[in-house]
């Protein structure tokens, strides 16, 4: 079973803004780099942006929260943009992409985003543990984003993954080994947009995260964490 959750209302100043980061990510995806799989303003809006804003009452009230494998920004652009009171980490491996996410986010005026070059395994040794969330939408299946995740929560803190109807495969994979990594067993919240039901499965850190992780890059895709033995 799980929880059904309703579109927030956006209006005013905010859903401005959502609306011209929507025509952002239209013209940096048409003339520099791909951000999104669609280029079309409407497509990006329904598709992308408000997808993402399911998510908003599963965010903490404050506090810091880090997107692993952003792209163009998504999630966590379009959370800055509802929630000034976070502070939010944009991280992505290409430099193409943190490149045009931070003339974006000049443009936008958020003052409560950094963007970041680089890998979740680099970012966690150097703030391990120190995030009141991490989220990360279309980035891998659901026990491999665990492991890039895990290590950046601080314990109390929690990791949210925006999935599709897959994710029940992906998380039988893992089945009762969710605490190998200090996380808490998942909870799984459902929403319709437009056409689509999406999910989002958000996990309690209980525990620190052992020191084995992260793992070097590329290791978590190669050699899943659990099906390693005890």
């Amino acid at each position: 079973m799980f929880n059904t959750l309703d579109f927030p209302p956006i209006s005013g100043e905010k859903e401005d803004l959502l609306r011209l980061y929507c025509k952002l990510l239209s013209r940096w995806s048409s003339e520099k780099v791909r951000l999104t799989g669609p280029r079309d303003e409407e497509t990006i809006w329904k598709d992308h942006i408000r997808d993402c804003l399911f998510g908003l009452s599963l965010l903490p009230r404050g506090g810091r929260i880090i997107d692993v494998g952003t792209g163009g920004g998504l999630p966590g652009a379009a959370w800055a943009i509802c929630r000034p009171d976070l502070e939010v980490v944009l991280l992505d491996s290409q430099s193409k992409k943190t490149n045009a996410l931070s003339s974006m986010m000049v443009e936008l005026g958020l003052k409560n985003v950094q963007v970041l070059w680089g890998r979740s395994e680099e970012i966690a040794k150097a703030e391990r543990e120190s995030f009141d969330l991490a989220t990360a939408r279309g980035v891998s299946e659901l026990g491999i984003v665990a492991e890039y995740l895990a290590p950046l929560v601080k314990v109390g803190g929690s990791i949210l993954a925006i999935k599709g109807p897959a994710y029940l495969d992906e998380m039988g994979k893992v089945g009762d080994r969710w605490n190998d990594l200090g996380l808490g067993d998942p909870s799984v919240f459902s929403y319709i947009n437009g056409d689509r039901q999406g999910f989002l499965i958000s996990m309690t850190k209980t525990s620190p995260c052992p020191d084995r992780f992260p793992r070097t890059p590329g290791k978590a895709e190669k050699s899943p964490w659990w099906e390693a033995k005890r």
